[in-house]
């Protein structure tokens, strides 16, 4: 395992509902969770598969995508925070990400049916990763990650 592994940055619920909040504000849907416990079994997935393993980045990446995707806990714009979270978890941990949005699109659609599974989605992000140098946190962030 390598150092940039052993010291990753979560997402914490506070910034992923500030996340999914920016998404709605930008693109449109309904505002609000749905279902609490849902959300949080989605963002502990990634670190329960780290405690119990040793998996990628790419693999927490996909893990935070399913749970969100899956899960369906927010009312509206499951799939988009899906994605978005996998996306800065990526960031956060060393890694830009950049695809054409329609492979985006068919990608996480394909997750959240069932089409693809988490393996094939942390493939695909691994794929379309490159690693840099971690960012210092930026100003403006919705809340701190912490």
């Amino acid at each position: 395992m390598s150092g940039k592994e052993t010291s990753r940055r979560w997402l914490s619920k506070s910034f992923v509902l500030a996340l999914h909040d920016m998404q709605i504000a930008a693109f449109g849907g309904a505002s609000g969770v749905r279902d609490e416990a849902l959300l949080e079994s989605a963002l502990a997935r990634p670190q329960n598969r780290a405690a119990y393993g040793d998996p990628s980045v790419f693999d927490l990446a996909a893990a935070y995508a399913f749970g969100l995707a899956r899960n369906h806990c927010f009312v509206d714009g499951n799939k988009r925070i899906a994605f978005v979270a996998a996306a800065v978890f990526l960031e956060d941990n060393g890694y830009a990400f950049q695809a054409a949005e329609a492979d985006v699109v068919l990608k996480t659609l394909a997750l959240a049916a069932g089409a693809a599974d988490e393996k094939v989605y942390a493939d695909w992000l691994r794929q379309n990763a490159r690693d840099v140098k971690p960012r210092p946190s930026r100003k403006g962030s919705p809340t701190p990650r912490a």
